[in-house]
């Protein structure tokens, strides 16, 4: 089994031969339009191997694609807008309950960050669609028992099979593909729930195994305060990856409990440096008190839903006493990581939560003149992680190495302005630098597009799918 985003694949070879199990046969046809894509032939899978089919989302790709006049735009939006529905999203019926698993595309897992990111973009079509809503019921369906069975997981089996990660220091369960920490991991099963009960005012999820799993998340939460102690948490790997594993003996980098959430590992599965990463704090703040309005709102449950705003307004002073810094040349920012002992960390990484990305997660204004200032240091060479070549300009990761820009990169700096010339200049980097596959990737180098890693990346694809449909439907 391929481990996630540490393999490494070069030039745009056979797309076939990264797919695992069911996938193969409804995405095995991609790698013979590879070499023609000059044709502009669709890369989408024929019909009948599709995994799941929704008329709403195919009539705004044939209405949208009439307005995109480039036509390698147009044929990119129609591959990878249905990205998510036609190759990833496993949809069942159990005990007359939908359950959607979502593996993240070349991995047979699901994570709970990914999953929810990929499928976000189909919410807004919700409302009129029964059969997407069935399907977006089965994905917080699957996303609630999953906290349940281990809120510190962040990647989870269709069954209780084991994984090739069973041999991690940490408690492992059959259920759990991996057990790599990561805020964002419960922030955003939140997200999903709360838009998709906002646009289609559906109450059928939201049941006391629901009303238990928001339990669990505001549990593990302050557990990672670690105020009283370092909590149950440890994780080691043998490895050869610095970032595949936590020091001092798996709780990681000390941290001074001044009321921020410590995340073990980065959006990219990635130790963090110092434990307290600001764009997932951030990320938290938003999702408690979302977690309080649908507590309060749909299970009448305000003693839960009071000590989630309370933590709510506790992180957010904390992230402003210690996750906003004086930087010589660019102001007041926010940090990347901290340690609430002086440590910081100032960087980018292109994984989102990102502080790029944080307007389009709603954790600030975008018009904020801390975001700004922060902005501003992201897309500079001042951040250790902006690269900038003959192909294209943006931040990339620790996680695939210097020199690599993520897609996902460009198109939140899109997604966090109002400047059009901005827009139409990531827009055109996206295009030129698909590999000439018609589908975006996890990273791509600087220089050479037809370098880049991981054919098959489902939430790259839709997320791209998701501004081209915003910028031709606003």
């Amino acid at each position: 089994m391929l481990s996630r985003r540490k393999f490494f694949q070069v030039g745009a070879g056979s797309l076939a031969s990264m797919l695992i199990g069911s996938k193969v046969n409804a995405m095995e046809h991609i790698s013979e339009v590879l070499g023609v894509t000059e044709k502009y032939i669709s890369g989408r899978p024929p019909v009948d191997k599709r995994c799941f089919k929704s008329e709403t989302i195919e009539k705004a790709i044939a209405a949208t694609k009439k307005k995109i006049k480039d036509p390698k735009l147009a044929w990119m939006f129609e591959n990878c807008f249905p990205n998510t529905l036609d190759t990833t999203c496993e949809y069942t019926v159990v005990d007359g309950k939908p359950d959607t698993f979502v593996i993240t595309g070349d991995i047979h897992a699901m994570w709970l960050r990914d999953s929810s990111a990929q499928v976000f973009p189909y919410v807004a079509f919700a409302a009129k669609d029964k059969e997407l809503q069935s399907m977006l019921r089965g994905v917080i369906n699957r996303q609630t028992e999953s906290i349940i069975i281990d809120p510190y997981a962040n990647a989870f089996n269709l069954e209780a099979t084991g994984s090739e990660w069973e041999s991690d220091n940490t408690v492992m369960k059959p259920e759990l593909h991996e057990r790599k920490w990561e805020i964002d991991s419960l922030c955003y099963p939140v997200r999903l729930a709360y838009n998709y009960w906002k646009t289609t005012g559906d109450k059928t999820p939201f049941d006391a195994n629901w009303q238990k799993a928001m339990g669990e998340i505001y549990k593990t939460f302050v557990e990672q305060q670690r105020k009283e102690d370092l909590g149950p948490y440890k994780f080691t790997r043998v490895t050869d990856r610095q970032a595949d594993t936590l020091l001092n003996f798996g709780v990681g980098s000390p941290v001074n409990p001044v009321g921020m959430i410590v995340s073990s590992f980065r959006p990219s599965d990635d130790a963090t440096i110092f434990g307290f990463l600001i764009p997932s704090n951030l990320f938290a703040i938003v999702s408690l008190r979302q977690m309080a309005e649908m507590l309060k709102t749909l299970r009448n449950d305000t003693t839960l839903a009071n000590k989630c705003t309370a933590l709510a307004d506790e992180v957010e002073a904390a992230v402003q006493k210690y996750g906003v810094v004086e930087h010589p040349k660019y102001g007041k920012m926010y940090a990347f990581e901290v340690d609430g002992f002086g440590g910081q960390v100032l960087m980018d990484d292109a994984n989102v939560p990102s502080l790029i990305a944080l307007p389009y997660l709603g954790c600030v204004k975008q018009n904020d003149p801390i975001y700004q200032n922060t902005r501003k240091f992201i897309l500079s060479s001042d951040n250790p992680y902006f690269f900038k070549g003959t192909a294209a300009e943006g931040v990339g990761s620790p996680h695939t190495g210097l020199g690599f820009i993520w897609p996902m990169s460009i198109i939140m700096r899109a997604n966090t302005t109002d400047n059009k010339e901005e827009i139409a200049y990531c827009v055109e980097m996206l295009k030129n630098c698909d590999g000439e596959t018609g589908f975006m990737h996890e990273s791509f180098d600087k220089d050479n597009p037809k370098q880049f890693s991981r054919s098959w990346f489902a939430w790259s694809n839709t997320l791209f799918g998701e501004l081209l449909y915003k910028i031709y439907n606003n």
